[in-house]
């Protein structure tokens, strides 16, 4: 990402959504432009949705919806904390699988949890299991160091040509994928292979050892949010819905409860297929491409019923999968292990369940929540390919999102400075603005 050779004067730029793509785009550009920023809700941050709890006199902040990040691959995101002065910890990334049907269960973040199921050490399934493991993993790391993998093939299409079994695929990998994207089994089997693998490399996942540092942010994910929007926060219109953005030759028509607004540039930081439902004169490039990346809803609990985790504590992981028999269309059932991830000290055990309501007792619940995810396909690859046929094509509209990568925080950080840089902004422009405000206040 480069600034234009042609410096760019400063124009009035609405930013419509106030996630992380919203508020980053919001920071890089109030360096150098008037910026105003319109979220719908009450609220900013979209998925960073921490909770306030208070259980026996204590107080807890849980976070609901983004959790955990790398030091691998959040190279911006991490640098933004950091420039920020937002304080983070250390925390344990970890898997498990348990089914309902049948006494199985494992987590594979230890050779002692990898068999807290003592059974397992008898079974000769769970052993090919593990060794499929291995062998996916050098399989997947050769196919991309050689180039073998083919753009159109989807991941079940490369697993039924490698002979990868059904106990590897249903007790492993989809599974996996699944609680990852927040997907069924038959989307990640229709998920794009080369995608895939290559998430698995970059995050560490396709080796044993030497894999990334995880990290959570202290007091919650939302504490990263005042300091991020301290430059512009003046200039943040929270409760506004925008109702419909019409472009003309002069400037961008935004149209919300309060009457019509007009700006010389639109950044649409919302979701592929809301941004095109507030387009009213959406072009034929515009409907094909946000049309082909679409989202899905998912159900999420914040309980405190540890029966959603494994039988034995020992199984208990960051990241526990449920097989309880539901069909591969279905939602997955994922249940986050909060104490583990935010390292919180309490007699309660706190969970964060995905798509399994109807199993957590009633009076074990906290708060119920409905996010919207990505959903990626090969039609959905080939359309985050044109980002440039529509973002800034017509010299006033830009996108900017999290679904034009991987859906998660980093790429909606990198998605902000790829249109931040569109419109003459640098990643480090924003703080001089930041050191010039403090030294005024």
């Amino acid at each position: 990402m480069t600034r234009p050779s042609t410096p760019v004067p400063a124009q009035r730029v609405a930013v419509i959504g106030g996630g992380i793509s919203g508020m980053t785009a919001a920071r890089y550009l109030c360096a150098r432009h008037r910026v105003t920023l319109f979220e719908a809700g009450p609220r900013l941050g979209g998925h960073t949705a921490t909770v306030d709890v208070h259980l026996d006199g204590r107080d807890y902040a849980i976070d609901t919806g983004f959790i955990v990040f790398n030091d691998r691959t959040y190279p911006h995101f991490q640098r933004l904390l950091d420039r920020l002065g937002v304080a983070y910890q250390p925390t344990e990334m970890s898997f498990s699988v348990h089914e309902t049907a049948r006494d199985f269960e494992y987590n594979g973040h230890t050779l002692a949890s990898l068999f807290a199921q003592r059974r397992n050490l008898l079974r000769p399934s769970f052993y090919r299991l593990l060794r499929d493991i291995l062998r996916f993993n050098r399989r997947a790391i050769a196919d991309l160091e050689q180039d073998r993998l083919m753009p159109q093939q989807s991941l079940g299409e490369y697993l039924a040509k490698a002979g990868f079994g059904h106990d590897f695929q249903r007790h492993y990998l989809l599974p996996m994928g699944a609680a990852i994207w927040s997907a069924s089994l038959a989307e990640i089997q229709a998920f794009p292979a080369l995608l895939f693998l290559r998430f698995f490399h970059h995050h560490g996942l396709l080796a044993v050892t030497h894999r990334p540092q995880w990290f959570t942010l202290v007091g919650g994910s939302r504490s990263y949010i005042p300091a991020l929007i301290a430059p512009y926060a003046d200039a943040i219109r929270l409760a506004t819905p925008v109702r419909g953005v019409r472009r003309r030759e002069d400037g961008v028509e935004i149209l919300t409860d309060h009457g019509m607004e007009t700006f010389d540039q639109v950044v649409l930081a919302t979701h592929a297929d809301q941004s095109l439902a507030l387009l009213e004169d959406a072009s034929r490039d515009e409907q094909q491409v946000l049309s082909a990346l679409p989202y899905a809803d998912n159900e999420v609990v914040l309980h405190t019923d540890s029966t959603l985790l494994p039988r034995r504590q020992r199984a208990w992981a960051s990241w526990n999968y449920r097989l309880d028999g539901r069909d591969g269309a279905e939602r997955v059932s994922v249940t986050y292990a909060m104490n583990v991830l935010q390292r919180i000290d309490s007699p309660h055990v706190f969970c964060v369940t995905l798509n399994d309501g109807a199993s957590i007792e009633p009076a074990k619940v906290l708060a119920r929540f409905r996010y919207a995810h990505p959903q990626f396909s090969l039609a959905g690859q080939a359309a985050q390919e044109r980002h440039a046929a529509i973002s800034g094509a017509s010299g006033r509209t830009h996108f900017c999102g999290a679904y034009w990568r991987h859906g998660f925080h980093e790429d909606g950080v990198w998605s902000a400075l790829r249109v931040a840089e569109a419109l003459g902004c640098q990643e480090d422009d924003h703080l001089h603005l930041a050191r010039a405000t403090e030294v005024q206040t």
